[in-house]
């Protein structure tokens, strides 16, 4: 429920967000260069938070955590695909496919942060916690 709770709040965050960088954009390349800029903050975020989570995780765990997050990706970047497909070689589409990788990304590390906080004897929690 907690996870819920951290996204949800992790999404209205990236959206307010979005509209707070892009509020003077008025052409829509503008709004394209906007978006995918507020994409390359979030997947910076998103990698500092996954590294940390990384460097906790003991070594068997570490190689499944690389392989949750590189299956992450590739739901990530199909979903937004999709998402974007309906505007399809459209000057919006750019944008569409970055608010929806912004959205996605923030939301992953919200989740990958949950993990770092994990309280003592939280056995649905794979991470240990900060000694």
């Amino acid at each position: 429920m907690k996870y819920y709770l951290i996204a949800g709040a992790a999404l209205l965050f990236s959206a307010n967000a979005l509209a707070g960088t892009c509020a003077d954009a008025t052409t829509q390349a503008e709004l394209n260069t906007c978006s995918a800029q507020q994409v390359q903050t979030a997947d910076e975020k998103l990698n500092q938070t996954y590294q940390a989570a990384v460097k906790r995780a003991p070594a068997p765990q570490r190689v499944l955590l690389k392989k949750a997050q590189q299956a992450w990706i590739a739901l990530r970047d199909a979903d937004c695909a999709f998402i974007g497909s309906g505007t399809e070689s459209g000057s919006v589409q750019p944008m569409i496919v970055n608010q929806c990788l912004a959205e996605k990304t923030v939301e992953r590390e919200a989740f990958l942060a949950t993990l770092m906080q994990c309280e003592e004897g939280d056995l649905s929690c794979p991470l240990p916690s900060e000694n």
